[in-house]
Formats: structure tokens, C-alpha cells, sequence
């Protein structure tokens, strides 16, 4: 088994990043809740729906990276990290919901009409977009790292536009006086969530369904392990990602005549580390292949 691998999920997230973000987002979710109240504003209480879960998903994001961190024990010997996908799928299955109660209120609206404070609305969706853009900042530089940090970031982007689109749909009630705009608005944020939330929830799915990592064709990597001198066949082949940023493999290589286990055995992990950045192995060499455990292809 190499030892080699890295748990850059936990150890590379910018902690505190992290907290900055989570206190600017929640302060201005608070203004923007009392703002959207006073003004009348659909627009404003769905962009502060989305700080909500902003806000949520920074908190379940810290909370991850704590209990990730905690050492392996005899009942998870894995450790912990495996958390952070578990709050990143809670976190898109948040966000759906936000969504689609965005969408009723909005379709309630379009029978209900409210006067709408177009100049109030569109102050607090500048500063709205200023808070957004600096909560970027400090997680942009990590959010490939982490499904937990790419989640908090997807949610303050989709926010930055909704913020605009805020902006946009004040100016265009104070010059017109359309009060359906605000509706509009709202329904343009709830369903501008959809897209990248089945993205985050797909990639969580598969790493808790133990699926082959993106960027990854485990034939590919079949293929590479039987190239290497000294293998004669390869089976009982698995590739799966504990979390994001480290993907496992387990395999059972048949030694060809003559060849050393030891020896092969380390140029299939060089060649993995090399072509596919793969460092959590599990080889298991062999001079009679055991019964394979048939693969659906």
C-alpha cells in the first residue's frame, strides 16, 4: 500500500477565509432580510434566502473541516474526512429547496402585486454586490480543493449575479414603475440555483456511491497497470475517492514468470503517480490469479 497520498481536502482549506466570508455573508443577510421587508422587495428576500444558505454552507464548511480533521480511530479507519461531502450534499439539497420556495412566493406575487421602494432596493443590492464579490475573493484561491469550499463559493457567485440582476430590476421599476419586475427577478435568481446545485449534488453522489473520480476511465488505468513489465493480467480493479482531492485504488496484478513482487509492485505505483496522480494504493501481487469479482461493464 503506498503511503504516499495527501488529505488536501482538509489541510489546504482556508480556515480563515472561511470565518471572514461566514461574517461578512451573515451580517449582510441579516440587512438584507430587514431591507427586502421595508422596500417591499421579492427580489431582495430571494438574493437574502440565497446569503441564508450562503451563510449555511459556510458554517457546515468550518464545521466539516473540524470534524474531518479529527484522527482515524478503530471504528472509522478512514478518519473523518469523508464528512465534508456528507455537509456538501446537505448543502445542495438546501439550496433546492430555497429554490423552489423562491419560485412559489413568486407565483404568488404575480395575484398579490406589492408596492416596491425601487431606490431601497437597488442601494442594498450594491452593497449586497460589494459584500458578495469580497466573499469570493477569499475563497476563490480554494474552491478546487474542497467540495465544501467550491460549494460556498458556487453559492456567493450565483448570489454576485443575483445582485446584479437585483440591481437591474430596481432600475427598471424607478423608471417604469413595473412592479412585476421584482417578481421576474426573483424567479430568475430561484431558478439560476438549479444548474450548479445538480453539479455539486451529482459529484457528491458519486463519491459516497464510490464512483470512478472524475477525469478518470478506469480502463485507462487498467490499461496502465497491465503495460508495466512484469504483469501478466490485472483484475478485482477499484477506483473511488474517499473525498475530492484523494482518489483510491485497490487491485490484484498477476505476476508474469520470473518477476519479482516487489519490484512490479513499485513500478505500477510509479507509473499511477505519474500518469493519473494516483498516491492511496492497495496492490495485491499475485503467481495464480484468484477468482476476479466480475466488473458490469
Amino acid at each position: 500500500m503506498s503511503g504516499d497520498h495527501n488529505h488536501g481536502d482538509m489541510q489546504n482549506t482556508p480556515v480563515s477565509r472561511l470565518w471572514m466570508a461566514l461574517g461578512l455573508t451573515g451580517a449582510f443577510m441579516v440587512a438584507e432580510v430587514i431591507g427586502g421587508v421595508f422596500t417591499g422587495s421579492l427580489a431582495l428576500i430571494s438574493d437574502a434566502m440565497h446569503m441564508l444558505t450562503d451563510t449555511m454552507a459556510l458554517a457546515i464548511a468550518l464545521l466539516a473541516i473540524h470534524v474531518g480533521r479529527r484522527q482515524a480511530d478503530l471504528l472509522r479507519t478512514y478518519g473523518y474526512a469523508r464528512f465534508e461531502i456528507l455537509a456538501a450534499a446537505f448543502n445542495a439539497l438546501l439550496l433546492l429547496g430555497v429554490a423552489f420556495y423562491i419560485l412559489y412566493e413568486a407565483w404568488k406575487r404575480l395575484f398579490e402585486p406589492q408596492d416596491i421602494a425601487s431606490l431601497g432596493m437597488l442601494g442594498i443590492a450594491v452593497v449586497g454586490l460589494a459584500v458578495n464579490f469580497l466573499s469570493m475573493r477569499l475563497l476563490s484561491g480554494h474552491k478546487d480543493n474542497s467540495l465544501n469550499v467550491k460549494g460556498a463559493y458556487l453559492e456567493v457567485w450565483a448570489d454576485m449575479l443575483g445582485s446584479l440582476g437585483v440591481m437591474a430590476g430596481a432600475a427598471i421599476i424607478w423608471v417604469t414603475g413595473w412592479q412585476w419586475v421584482d417578481s421576474l427577478i426573483a424567479v430568475g435568481i430561484g431558478f439560476m440555483v438549479f444548474p450548479r446545485t445538480w453539479v455539486l449534488l451529482k459529484e457528491c453522489v458519486n463519491i459516497l456511491l464510490e464512483g470512478v473520480p472524475p477525469g478518470m476511465k478506469i480502463d485507462e488505468v487498467e490499461s496502465a497497470i497491465a503495460a508495466v513489465p512484469g504483469v501478466a493480467s490485472v483484475h478485482d480493479l477499484h477506483l473511488w475517492a474517499i473525498t475530492q482531492s484523494k482518489p483510491s485504488l485497490t487491485a490484484h496484478a498477476v505476476l508474469s514468470d520470473g518477476a519479482d513482487a516487489e519490484t512490479v509492485r513499485l513500478a505500477i505505483e510509479a507509473r499511477l503517480q505519474a500518469d493519473f496522480d494516483l498516491h492511496h494504493t492497495t496492490l495485491q501481487m499475485e503467481r495464480v490469479p484468484c477468482k476476479p469479482v466480475e466488473r458490469i461493464h
